[in-house]
């Protein structure tokens, strides 16, 4: 049976990847869910992340295992 894959990014996933602060990585969450129109109860995508950050998605899905 295939494990379950996580599709979205949470700010404590942020806050280990970046290596800032909690409070920095809800920011930044914020801003990127800015920059793709999404409001305040929308879930980021790890592809989102990826994508505005330029961060390898394989890097991030390791994190977010």
């Amino acid at each position: 049976m295939a494990k379950n894959q996580r599709t979205c990014i949470y700010p404590k996933d942020i806050s280990i990847l970046l290596g800032k602060s909690y409070k920095q990585a809800v920011r930044i969450s914020g801003t990127i869910r800015d920059a793709y129109g999404k409001k305040s109860h929308q879930y980021l995508t790890l592809e989102e992340f990826s994508e505005y950050t330029g961060i390898d998605i394989a890097a991030v899905k390791k994190v977010c295992q």
